[in-house]
């Protein structure tokens, strides 16, 4: 995952005090005009080189090969990545600036003699000191960020994706479970509490990736917070088709109209992709009790195992992906 890697970022405080101390220790090595030199490129190479490296170490928000749009989503949803975007602009220029200041005294302490040179070495060390201050908000935001966004979900969106949505209790996080090896591949994340579930199966050599999302897409966009309707938009970038499951026996908790309102909601915003409205729980309902307001693609027993295969077939067959094939030439 992109956000996984990203190093730490230091605070000024704790970059000025690594440059100087490896500054003073290079010092010690030399003698007379090299010896405030040395310090002074080794403070500068440090403190540019870190700055560089906090701002190297991100991906480019611009590029879409870089940052997918599902996780360009995701991140906004958490950090606001203009606010990001800018920080990591303001260090990169401080690292310029650092590499201009070492220029700009080091000519100064090749003329000059010891005394003054110390006193040249002394005003770069406090210019250093200042424009690594000037960036520390800027840091922290840019380290607050990295945490915020190192657990988001580890998901593929290269991989054909089939998302199943869904009261609560009708049976997703069985069916998810059922056909992949997801079982107990949970966890939270911001803009849901109950955790994302995903899983993988494979039919004809190729990998399919479902991902079941409580706390998103169980209940009615006008119960989703900012973050969580964020979250929904992201998945837009990532589901290659989606599967509505509803409960005709309201044994869920719900009565099938409210779950057939969510469905519609579904299926009107995720219109560019197949939606399936899968009605489970056959086992305990005759296909005949169905109203004709459930329009029901298919119908399933997780319980039973009945027509779930049947499920992932018909899934598989709408994504219909096709894999990018080496140029043979």
């Amino acid at each position: 995952m992109i956000f996984e890697d990203l190093p730490t970022t230091p605070t000024s405080e704790e970059l000025i005090d690594k440059a100087f101390s490896r500054a003073a220790r290079a010092g010690k090595a030399k003698g007379g005009l090299e010896a405030q030199q040395s310090m002074l490129q080794t403070a500068a190479n440090i403190i540019s080189d870190n700055l560089e490296n906090v701002v190297t170490a991100w991906p480019d928000f611009e590029y879409e090969d870089d940052v997918h749009p599902f996780y360009y989503e995701l991140a906004d949803a958490i950090v606001d990545v203009d606010k990001l975007r800018q920080a990591l602009s303001e260090v990169m220029w401080a690292s310029r600036k650092a590499r201009e200041i070492h220029e700009e005294y080091q000519s100064r302490l090749r003329k000059t003699d010891v005394d003054t040179a110390r006193k040249h070495r002394k005003q770069a060390f406090a210019r250093l000191a200042d424009i690594v201050e000037q960036v520390d908000d800027h840091l922290l935001y840019i380290n607050k960020s990295r945490n915020d966004l190192r657990d988001l979900p580890e998901i593929n969106p290269d991989e054909p994706t089939i998302v199943v949505a869904g009261y609560p209790n009708v049976g997703k996080s069985s069916f998810v479970n059922d056909i992949t090896n997801a079982r107990g591949e949970t966890a939270s994340y911001p803009f849901t509490t109950k955790g994302i579930g995903v899983g993988h199966f494979e039919r004809d050599h190729l990998r399919y990736q479902i991902v079941d999302t409580p706390g998103l897409l169980d209940r009615p966009p006008q119960d989703r917070n900012e973050i969580e309707s964020q979250a929904v938009s992201a998945i837009e970038h990532l589901a290659d088709c989606m599967l509505v499951m509803v409960d005709p026996t309201g044994e869920c908790g719900y009565p099938i109209g409210p779950q057939l309102e969510l469905r519609d909601s579904i299926s009107s915003q995720f219109e560019d992709i197949p939606v399936f409205t899968i009605a489970n729980k056959e086992d305990r309902f005759e296909e005949g009790d169905l109203t004709e307001a459930v329009a029901a693609d298919y119908t399933m027993s997780i319980e039973t195992g009945s027509n779930v295969e049947t499920v992932v077939d018909a899934t598989v067959e709408a994504i219909d992906y096709e894999p990018e094939l080496p140029f043979d030439g």
